[in-house]
This record gives C-alpha cells, sequence and structure tokens, in this order.
C-alpha cells in the first residue's frame, strides 16, 4: 500500500464533545514538516462528537458500532485506514499543546539513527484536576528523561527482571505515534480489555526494538473523574493488569491503611508548597484530597482479591461498564 500522505492522526472518540473542538482546533495548525491527515473513529457517540466532526470537513470520519470497539482492535483499524507513513494517536480528551505537537511526536520515528519503533509523549495535567492524579501524572513523566531531549529505551540484556521490563516498556497511547507498516506488518496492538499500550510497550522491548520518549510531544490531558468514577477506574485498571499477568499482590488492610495515610501526608505537603493554588484552594484541597486516596486503595485492595473468573463481580466495579450501562438507558 501506498502512503498518499506523511502522517496520520488518529482519534478515537466515545462522546468527546467536551475536549473536540479544541483537539480540532490544535491540529489544523500544526507546523509540520510535510502532509498529514486527521482520522476520526467514532464508537457510537450519543452527544455532539459527530456534530463538531462534520463541522471540520477536513477531517476523515469512520464509524463503527460500540460493540465493535476495542482499545486495541480500534487502533490497529485505524492503522488499517490510515494513509500515513507514520500514525500517531490522540484520545478524544487531550489536546496537543502545542502547533510542533506532531513534528515533536514524529521526529524519533523519523531519526533513522535511533531506530525507533514507538513514541510516548508528555502529558500536563488540566488545571482542575484533582492533586493526587495532577502529582502522579507529573511524576511518572518526570521519571522518564528532561524535557529538552527525547529518551531512548531498549533492552540489551540488562533487563534481568519483570519490574526492570516493566519499567523499560511503560507506555501509553493517550499520546503517541509509530508507523503504519510497523502495526500491520510487525507488532499490532493486542485485543485486549484494557493495558493495550502496557503490551504494546513490551512488546516492542521484548523484540529486542527501542521506543521513545518525546516531552516536547506534549499533550493537556487528565481524566476528568468524579470520586466515583476514580474509584471504578482504579478497579478497571488494576484488573487489567492481572489479567494480563502482571504480578499483583493481594492487598491486606494494614497495607491499605499505610499506602492510604502515606498518599495522603505526602500530597498534603505538596499542596501547602503548590505556588498554583491559592491559599482558599488548599484549604479546599487539605480536606478533599485525602477523600480520593482513601477510594483509591480501597478500590485497589478490592481490584486485587476479586476472582478473575467472575466475570459479574468484574463488570460491577468496572467503570466502563458502568458508562456503556448508562449510554444504554
Amino acid at each position: 500500500m501506498t502512503n498518499s500522505v506523511d502522517a496520520t492522526v488518529a482519534i478515537l472518540t466515545y462522546n468527546g464533545e467536551t475536549y473536540l473542538e479544541a483537539i480540532l482546533g490544535a491540529l489544523s495548525v500544526q507546523r509540520f514538516d510535510g502532509t498529514y491527515e486527521v482520522l476520526v473513529i467514532d464508537s457510537g457517540s450519543s452527544d455532539a462528537t459527530l456534530d463538531i466532526v462534520r463541522r471540520h470537513p477536513e477531517v476523515r470520519l469512520h464509524q463503527i458500532p460500540n460493540s465493535e470497539f476495542g482499545h486495541g482492535k480500534t487502533r490497529n483499524l485505524a492503522a488499517g485506514l490510515a494513509n500515513g507513513t507514520y500514525i500517531a494517536y490522540l484520545t478524544h480528551d487531550a489536546i496537543p499543546a502545542t502547533d510542533r505537537w506532531l513534528h515533536e511526536i514524529t521526529a524519533p520515528l523519523r531519526d533513522s539513527g535511533l531506530d525507533v519503533r514507538g513514541v510516548m509523549g508528555k502529558q500536563i495535567p488540566r488545571p482542575g484536576c484533582f492533586p493526587l492524579l495532577k502529582y502522579e501524572i507529573r511524576m511518572v513523566f518526570a521519571g522518564f528523561g528532561p524535557d529538552f531531549g527525547t529518551t531512548v529505551f531498549y533492552d540489551d540484556g540488562f533487563a534481568d527482571n519483570q519490574g526492570l521490563i516493566d519499567a523499560l516498556a511503560f507506555y501509553s497511547d493517550v499520546n503517541s505515534a509509530t508507523t503504519t507498516k510497523f502495526l500491520r506488518e510487525h507488532i499490532p496492538y493486542r485485543d485486549v480489555r484494557y493495558s493495550e499500550d502496557m503490551m504494546f510497550g513490551e512488546d516492542i522491548i521484548k523484540a529486542g526494538l527501542r521506543k521513545a520518549y518525546a516531552p516536547r510531544a506534549s499533550v493537556v490531558h487528565s481524566n476528568d473523574l468524579t470520586l466515583a468514577e476514580y474509584r471504578r477506574r482504579i478497579f478497571d485498571e488494576t484488573v487489567a493488569l492481572r489479567q494480563i499477568g502482571k504480578p499483583i499482590q493481594p492487598l491486606a488492610r494494614k497495607g491499605q491503611f499505610i499506602l492510604t495515610a502515606r498518599g495522603i501526608l505526602a500530597d498534603s505537603v505538596r499542596i501547602m508548597k503548590d505556588s498554583e493554588y491559592s491559599w482558599k484552594r488548599k484549604l479546599y484541597w487539605l480536606a478533599s484530597n485525602p477523600r480520593y486516596h482513601v477510594a483509591k486503595w480501597a478500590s485497589y485492595r478490592v481490584a486485587s482479591l476479586v476472582d478473575l473468573s467472575d466475570a459479574e463481580a468484574i463488570r460491577a466495579g468496572s467503570l466502563e461498564h458502568s458508562r456503556k450501562t448508562k449510554d444504554e438507558v
């Protein structure tokens, strides 16, 4: 297949009206040294998502039933539909932070000397993000390397345990890129319920290939979650890791208490030192943020203990299942 443009930006949408206009606006002004297209794959939105896409006639729209959506499967579908040599992925709530985002997310792939097969960009939490999530996002991405340059990850035999492999393989496709040929012909995304990006990163590392972290390819992104939704999301993520074979040990109540208390204390110190918060906001978060830590570790404990063969119990705790059920009502 001959690629007719240099890059495809693929956005997977499902009721994504909140940020989609901002995303498409940011993509329309990208300073990219080449040609690119925007492809939206929608999986049954019932809000204004499709109306927003139709206001941008330059955007290609492909619609699938919600029942056909899969985090890995649909990204593979995007690679099959893409006209670009490179394919960059955005979720429907990740807004490119600069007009050089597309250049930066594909730059490691275009540098033949790096021999990189997958690129992960930086995520910047939204201003209204609750502190627990805000500080987690910042710490995670700060650990991958400095903001001024690209970091390349590979394993030449150094990683002699699963923990090191997991560290090298960490990957998020909220903001990422690879080549369409690589996905079509070499390592596609796996069709799993969750954590398809972590498995993709691990497949790259275990194949002896390289992936990169491109911090200048940043997006504004953090999940807009209520406390109840955050609890369910932690459940989904933890169960998903167990389902793909990650060694999640059962968490005892004592461990739950220690982790909760430690997180509340650490975040309280951060909040007090956070220059982005007014004193009024600091007092608000000092009172409110602990509830997120309580919810996080209570949900983690339940997810670490749930029987993976009990589909009904997993559906009962799942955020994705609750959202689909709500939309069907």
